[in-house]
Parts: C-alpha cells; sequence; structure tokens
C-alpha cells in the first residue's frame, strides 16, 4: 500500500470517527477542504478525494457556495411494522416531539370512505401534526381515527402524547394494510418539512383494524433524502 493510500485511509477512519462519535453532530459545517488538508498534512486533492467518499457514503452533504455539511442520519422503518416514530428518531441520538396542528370531528372524505372501507358517514376524529427530529421535521401526519372503535380518542389530549403511541397502548390492532409511494411534496407539506416545492418524500399510508373493525387511516410522509423502507423475509414468507 503505498503513502497517499494510506495517509486516505486514515484520515478517512478519522473523519468518520468524529461523525460517528458526535463530535461533528449533523448539520456541522466542516472547515475549508483546505484548512482539513493542512491540518492532516496531506494536498487539497487527497482531502477532496476523502470528503467526496464519505459524501458518497452518505455521511456529508456538500452545498454549492457555502460549504461541507455533516449529513441528518438516515431513519430506517421496517415495510410491514406499525412503528413507534418517536422510537425511530431516538434511535437516531435525536430529541423528538410532536406538534398538534390540527384537530377536527367531522364526517370522512369521499377518498377516506374509501381507502378507510368505511360503512356510513358517521363523525371520524381528523388530526394533523408534525414529528421532529431535533430542531428539523421527521415526519408529517395526518389521521383519522373511528370513535366508535376508540370513544376515549374523543376526549384525549393528542398534545401530550402522539396519537399513533396512544392507539398502539390503547387498542390491539389484528390486521393492518399498508400502501407506499413516492410523491413530490406540494406547496404546503414542503412548508411543513422545510422542504423546496417539489421534493421527493416518501408516503406511507395505513388503515388499521381491531377485531374486523376499522380503527384508524394514517398518511405519514417524510422527506424522501432522509428516510428508507427496509424488510426481512424467509423463502417460507414469498
Amino acid at each position: 500500500m503505498d503513502s497517499r493510500t494510506t495517509h486516505h485511509d486514515r484520515i478517512l477512519a478519522d473523519l468518520r470517527d468524529k461523525i460517528t462519535g458526535g463530535d461533528w453532530p449533523p448539520g456541522f459545517q466542516l472547515p475549508f477542504e483546505t484548512v482539513l488538508a493542512e491540518q492532516h498534512g496531506v494536498s487539497r486533492m487527497t482531502m477532496n478525494k476523502v470528503l467526496g467518499q464519505l459524501t458518497r457514503e452518505g455521511f456529508l452533504v456538500r452545498r454549492k457556495k457555502l460549504g461541507t455539511f455533516v449529513a441528518q442520519p438516515m431513519a430506517q422503518a421496517a415495510v410491514m411494522a406499525i412503528t413507534d416514530i418517536e422510537a425511530e428518531v431516538r434511535a437516531l441520538g435525536l430529541e423528538w416531539r410532536f406538534d398538534l396542528t390540527l384537530r377536527d370531528l367531522r364526517p370522512p372524505r369521499p377518498d377516506e370512505i374509501q381507502t378507510a372501507r368505511i360503512d356510513g358517514v358517521a363523525p371520524v376524529l381528523a388530526l394533523q401534526g408534525l414529528h421532529y427530529a431535533g430542531e428539523q421535521p421527521f415526519c408529517h401526519e395526518s389521521r383519522i381515527i373511528n370513535p366508535a372503535s376508540a370513544p376515549a380518542a374523543l376526549v384525549q389530549d393528542f398534545r401530550t402524547i402522539a396519537p399513533g403511541q396512544w392507539l398502539l397502548r390503547e387498542i390491539p390492532w389484528t390486521s393492518a394494510d399498508h400502501r407506499i409511494r413516492a410523491i413530490n411534496a406540494p406547496a404546503a407539506m414542503a412548508r411543513a418539512l422545510a422542504l423546496a416545492t417539489g421534493e421527493a418524500c416518501l408516503e406511507v399510508t395505513r388503515r388499521t383494524e381491531s377485531a374486523g373493525h376499522w380503527v384508524t387511516l394514517v398518511t405519514q410522509t417524510y422527506p424522501g433524502s432522509r428516510h428508507q423502507l427496509v424488510s426481512r423475509f424467509t423463502p417460507d414468507e414469498r
């Protein structure tokens, strides 16, 4: 192994350690390339290659005219699991909070009747809110709850507990349907998630039942650049 490769690998490991160890937290702006090269006693070209590799690996984001920043960690959610978003966020080492932005008892919309397979037009509890990871929007949530299946939801204060957490704790679900698709964020969604209009997002829609009755229909929208879905299965599950 030549000296250039040795320097490259040593610096690569050092910078990775700074990021994964928390010395350089998400959003941290790195010193200029020339400064880093001087600190590590290598050429600017070598440092450029190191930063390029860390960018390709997802550790860094390079923004034209602004500089190089530590990337936000990418969250993972299991495709077929009903996940606790607070647990997802805390697994990234970030603080979580949920801000409730809308609460309304209203008739279901035609699209909700179709997707949730609702019989009749009895009012549903409609909720919207935003999950945060640190100070950054993590996920927008739009949900309806069936008061016939979860009557206590009508008096529950969802400013103190996220609706999904409350439902997981209070209502034993027996089946769930998932729909996953990529969307381009419309203007209102982009503002909520601090994105550019039209930026790619991941939309997960889930209908949950308990004992044959629908409980909730939720659509959760994530910034596409910061979230991925994973799945594991065996040959017997094909």
